[in-house]
């Protein structure tokens, strides 16, 4: 079978025979009969989550034909079309906007290969499924789709899950998170960098800008311990102070400081109370890590190991929610029953932070950046909102990218960070400063896509697993078609969620 490279969520749309409604016909809805007298029955593909460009795929395409949909009159988020198919069970999916994608609302299974497909039964004879919200829903047969249907498909989405089994999944979510140990965490192979304290400054943010990591623990070596963690955060820090009357040491000093002058004055200017570094063991519980990285408000944490008899620690690995995330999804891929609040639409639910219209009266709202603003207003944004990344829109205010506190140390490279230029340095240019720096080689281009996009209607399973892959933090939630962004889902905004 065609492998799709990742198990997709959200996406295959509702089947079914005869008409209803306006149709756009295709070569694909052909004789009902071929030349050797086999049954051909007329079946219809509907998706109803919005899209620039939706497709079909599936084992009567052998898996490498797409046959193209086509917009529903009246309904800029409904697409179609209708293939002759064989009798039996078939399996299918969409290509929407490139992406793979499966649809929660109807029959879905796991193949061989982990991958996950709509499927359906395909009959001689019609077999009427009822919308989604129905009881008498009949999963994988054929049905006869019009115009009050895919209307009613959109406005009521999927099934709604009750109090007691929304309260059900995340119990037994929970309940998974503390009988599991910080070691299934570990990768089989890996690294970790560690950074010496006596470290320049310039040199050890540059050091993770060419790891493409976000942040580092500290080793003294005077100590033998490590005694706390560089991050994205103190670079901007530094900027922000450099040339001000505050500043700790002046711009020309950023090639000879260490880490651990600059620690230490920034503490005494601050008033900053002395904190011993948090970290986690092997042994602590998932649900241990979870709690300790949502209070202390950080990205990461340590795993140390203490040998007996030894005093300096080894350290394992660096734990982050997205990890443990990871562990959820292996955990719960082939019981979904157990979670029935994963197959809930993220519009219904009450998580992420959205723009005003869409966010909850009270709660927080989004802040975007636009691509012409200056860097530095994106900075103080950033350590305002106390938020990782924000999204970018350009003047029609269409999503074009995020700016994250990591891509800040791509301005250690060179002498980019300098005051005057950073006073003067858009957004949009400091992203193609990272860029074109990514292009020669460095930077961490390696570790995927710099964003990725969701929409109100997929589901939260789709989102957790879009979350678990590496080095993803965020889902940008954007308008199905133009482009609009609509929210932001974080991995602290999941966690919050499944354990509040």
């Amino acid at each position: 079978m065609f492998g799709e490279g990742s198990s997709s969520g959200a996406g295959a749309a509702t089947a079914g025979v005869g008409g209803g409604g306006t149709t756009t016909t295709t070569a694909a809805a052909a004789a009902a009969t071929t030349t050797t007298g086999l049954l051909l029955v007329p079946t219809r593909f509907v998706w109803p989550h919005g899209g620039r460009r939706v497709y079909l795929c599936g084992d009567f395409t052998r898996w490498q034909e797409t046959l193209p949909l086509s917009p529903v009159e009246g309904s800029s988020s409904v697409f179609q079309v209708i293939c002759s198919l064989s009798p039996g069970y078939h399996q299918y999916k969409f290509i929407v906007d490139g992406e793979w994608r499966h649809d929660e609302q109807q029959a879905h299974m796991v193949d061989t290969n982990g991958n996950v497909n709509n499927w359906l039964l395909v009959t001689k004879q019609p077999h009427h499924i009822l919308p989604p919200n129905s009881d008498a829903i009949v999963l994988g047969a054929t049905m006869d789709v019009d115009h009050d249907m895919l209307h009613h498909v959109v406005k009521s989405g999927a099934t709604v899950v009750t109090a007691a089994e929304a309260e059900a999944s995340k119990k037994n979510i929970a309940d998974f998170l503390l009988r599991h140990p910080v070691y299934e965490l570990l990768p089989e192979s890996g690294k970790v960098v560690a950074l010496d304290v006596t470290l320049p400054v310039k040199q050890a943010f540059h050091a993770l800008y060419e790891q493409g990591i976000p942040a580092a623990p500290l080793w003294d070596s005077a100590s033998q311990q490590f005694v706390g963690m560089l991050t994205a955060s103190d670079f901007i820090t530094i900027l922000q102070q450099l040339g001000s009357n505050g500043a700790v040491f002046p711009e020309e000093e950023l090639e000879t400081h260490t880490i651990a002058e600059w620690k230490e004055e920034k503490k005494g200017l601050v008033n900053m109370t002395q904190h011993s570094l948090v970290s986690v063991g092997p042994d602590d519980t998932l649900r241990h890590v979870v709690d300790e990285l949502l209070s202390r408000d950080v990205a990461q944490l340590p795993v140390l190991h203490y040998p007996a008899h030894a005093l300096v620690p080894e350290l394992l690995h660096l734990a982050c929610l997205s990890g443990v995330l990871k562990c959820i999804c292996r955990h719960f891929r082939h019981v979904p029953a157990s979670v029935p609040l994963l197959s809930q639409p993220i519009g219904t639910l009450c998580l992420g932070t959205w723009v005003p219209g869409i966010a909850e009266p009270g709660s927080r709202t989004l802040r975007i950046l636009r691509q012409d603003e200056h860097l530095s207003h994106a900075l103080a944004v950033l350590l305002e909102a106390r938020v990782s990344a924000l999204p970018i829109v350009d003047e029609n205010s269409v999503f074009q990218d995020v700016y994250a506190r990591r891509d800040i140390t791509a301005l250690a490279r060179d002498h980019t960070h300098t005051l005057p230029q950073l006073n003067n340095l858009t957004i949009n240019q400091a992203l193609q400063i990272g860029a074109a720096q990514d292009w020669t080689g460095s930077g961490s281009s390696s570790s995927g896509s710099r964003y990725m996009m969701c929409l109100r209607s997929d589901s939260l399973r789709y989102v957790i697993e879009r979350l678990a892959l590496p080095g993803v933090r965020r889902l940008i939630c954007i308008e199905a078609g133009s482009r609009q962004v609509e929210g932001i889902i974080t991995l602290r905004d999941i966690f919050h969620f499944l354990l509040a």
